[in-house]
C-alpha cells in the first residue's frame, strides 16, 4: 500500500487527483501494464475505496467521485490523505440471465449486441446487473433491447439503429 497526499483538481465536472510517478511505476510493475485503465483499491482519508487509474490528456488520474468522498466537488483546491495500490481482483460484472435469454430470442438485437464496443458493452451490462427488482430489470432489458434495435433510449443514449 502507497501513502501520499494530493491535492483535489478538476477538469470538467470531475474531481481527481495525480498519483506520484514513484508510485505509478510501483503499481505498473504490479499491474505488469502501462496501459489501459488500472483497478486500484486504497483509503481517502480513512475512507476504503475501489477505483480505476485512467490516462487522460497524456497524464495519469485518480477520479475522486462523491462516494470515494463526500462532496468532493466542492473540495477543489483541498489537500486530501489517499493510500494506493494495484487491484487484481476479479471485476467482471456477469450479464444478467435474463438479458442473455432476450439477447437469444432477439438475435437482430444480440447481432448489434456483440457488434458494441466493450465499454458500451459493459456499461449495459452493469446498469442492468445492479438493478434491485425483478419489475425493473424486466422493464430494462425491454429497454435494452429496444435500444438495440433503435427504438428508444437507454443509458442516456439514443437508440442504435436506424
Amino acid at each position: 500500500m502507497h501513502k501520499f497526499k494530493a491535492t483535489i483538481n478538476i477538469i470538467g465536472i470531475n474531481p481527481y487527483v495525480f498519483v506520484p510517478l514513484e508510485i505509478l511505476k510501483a503499481i505498473f510493475q504490479q499491474a505488469d501494464k502501462e496501459k489501459g485503465p488500472i483497478p486500484i483499491c486504497g483509503k481517502i482519508n480513512n475512507k476504503p475505496y475501489t477505483q480505476t487509474l485512467v490516462k487522460y490528456k497524456s497524464e495519469w488520474r485518480l477520479y475522486i467521485n462523491t462516494t470515494m468522498l463526500k462532496n468532493s466537488p466542492q473540495m477543489i483546491g483541498e489537500t486530501i490523505e489517499l493510500t494506493v495500490k494495484f487491484d487484481p481482483s476479479d471485476r467482471t460484472v456477469k450479464t444478467h440471465p435474463k438479458l442473455l435469454n432476450a439477447l437469444k430470442e432477439n438475435p437482430e438485437a444480440e447481432k448489434v449486441f456483440q457488434e458494441l464496443t466493450p465499454s458500451l458493452k459493459k456499461e449495459i451490462i452493469r446498469y442492468i446487473s445492479f438493478l434491485k427488482t425483478e419489475k425493473s430489470i424486466d422493464k430494462n432489458i425491454d429497454r435494452a433491447i429496444n435500444f438495440l434495435l433503435g427504438k428508444e433510449s437507454f443509458i442516456g443514449r439514443k437508440g442504435l439503429k436506424s
